[in-house]
């Protein structure tokens, strides 16, 4: 049987399809390329010495769906694919909302015509609500500040109401805090197309000389330097966790939301600092005004994963600086570089 990757050559899929095959899972995968590179897959063959059957197609076409699950016995989904840049989101409200919840539910009505029963779905922290006090618990208060974290909401909601309706199947919500670094390889990596939304790559890319400096949005929070303060994790802990998601979901019915982070907070200047001892490159920056919407300190308990997926983050902050500019310096145009 095979796992099928929708959005599988994007930043976090990619990680994921390294670690599935590491683990020998026969996986299978559909992308559209929208916004990422079939030579990630290439990259991930290369790793791995394992071949496995890629699709080119939208997950909003059930048709194709049915057709990829009826040709590969599709065992499981993990559902990456849809559009994720949060500033586009704000500007471009409809087409978050069309793409990001037609390809889920088009996704379900496949896996229900078609008999598969595991879902592991692509979540973020930023269904969790500012109010909350930190660390944030999986029994939170759930609210967005964008039509971005509204997908996730939602698309959490439809999963939920599913998975009630239909109760042989399981569906794992993973809420992702801030996935950072890359493979050790140095082959993949974060390839955001234009300006980086998260710090990492726009740290990466004013260090590699893409960009003139970075820009520190606030220097005035309620924190020790008044810098913004997050749960940064390694993408390769991050793609592990659906590895042990996947594990979980077979011998279990039912739907559960949990928090994939450390549980520990770093500032904007503490990546910085961190960025710089590691791999001793300058990060120029300036400070800007505060982006609208964004919280002082957010950071997770990953209580709940360590007690039911048996997972916690293992790669420390130098880890990440090391790998995402190992990443970043060998391909300093991201997938765009020519060997």
């Amino acid at each position: 049987m095979s796992i099928l990757v929708t959005g599988g050559a994007g930043y976090i899929g990619s990680h994921t399809l390294v670690s599935l095959l590491e683990k020998g899972e026969d996986v299978t995968v559909i992308d559209n390329f929208d916004n990422s590179s079939p030579v990630a897959l290439e990259r991930v063959r290369q790793i791995t010495g394992r071949s496995f059957k890629t699709y080119t197609g939208d997950c909003c076409d059930e048709a194709l769906l049915t057709q990829i699950m009826n040709e590969n016995d599709i065992e499981a989904v993990i559902h990456f694919a849809g559009h994720k840049a949060v500033g586009e989101s704000v500007e471009k409200p409809l087409k978050y909302y069309e793409n990001n919840l037609e390809s889920t539910i088009s996704l379900l009505n496949a896996m229900l015509k078609c008999g598969v029963k595991k879902l592991i779905f692509s979540s973020s922290a930023t269904v969790y609500s500012g109010e909350n006090t930190v660390p944030f618990t999986e029994s939170g208060r759930l609210g967005c500040i964008n039509p971005y974290g509204w997908t996730k909401f939602m698309n959490e909601q439809i999963i939920r109401d599913t998975a009630y309706a239909n109760k042989e199947l399981c569906c794992v919500l993973l809420r992702y805090f801030n996935p950072v670094g890359a493979h050790e390889s140095g082959l993949i990596g974060e390839d955001p197309n234009g300006i980086p939304n998260n710090l990492m790559p726009y740290i990466c890319q004013t260090a590699v000389g893409r960009r003139e400096h970075l820009t520190v949005f606030g220097d005035d929070y309620p924190t020790p330097d008044g810098t913004g303060v997050r749960d940064y994790l390694h993408v390769v802990d991050l793609a592990e966790g659906h590895v042990c998601a996947l594990a979980y979901a077979r011998t279990h019915d039912g739907c559960e939301a949990i928090n994939l982070g450390t549980g520990t907070g770093y500032s904007v200047l503490d990546m910085v600092k961190a960025f710089e001892k590691a791999n001793g490159v300058k990060v120029p920056y300036v400070i800007g005004p505060r982006r609208s919407g964004d919280l002082a300190i957010c950071y997770s308990d990953p209580t709940k994963a360590h007690r039911l997926l048996n997972w916690k983050a293992e790669r420390t902050l130098e880890d990440m600086c090391r790998d995402g500019w190992r990443w970043q310096s060998r391909n300093p145009q991201g997938y765009g570089t020519q060997a």
